[in-house]
């Protein structure tokens, strides 16, 4: 989750969920950040298990890696009991507000 708070490191892992796989490069281009930046995030990224890379020849291309999220994925469900029963009471208030 501390991985991405921040939301530069965020905008990058979003744009990488939404390709198969994408360069430094290609990241860059029209983030408002520098190249440097970038990997600095990526690194971030890769660290927390978020992304893997794979070298062709001097680019670096990234993808998304889904196992990552489990941790994050496992503590949220905790809470699905929580906000389904909320979820519940909200249904049935709003049939008895207007019927």
């Amino acid at each position: 989750m501390r991985t991405l708070a921040d939301p530069t490191r965020r905008a990058v892992f979003e744009r990488i969920v939404h390709t198969d796989e994408i360069s430094v490069a290609e990241l860059t281009k029209g983030s408002g950040v520098t190249q440097s930046a970038v990997s600095q995030h990526l690194r971030s990224l890769k660290q927390a298990g978020l992304v893997l890379d794979r070298s062709q020849g001097r680019n670096v291309f990234y993808r998304a890696d889904p196992a990552g999220l489990a941790p994050l994925f496992d503590w949220m469900s905790h809470y699905d009991v929580f906000w389904r029963s909320r979820l519940t009471d909200l249904r049935a208030l709003l049939k008895d507000i207007d019927p």
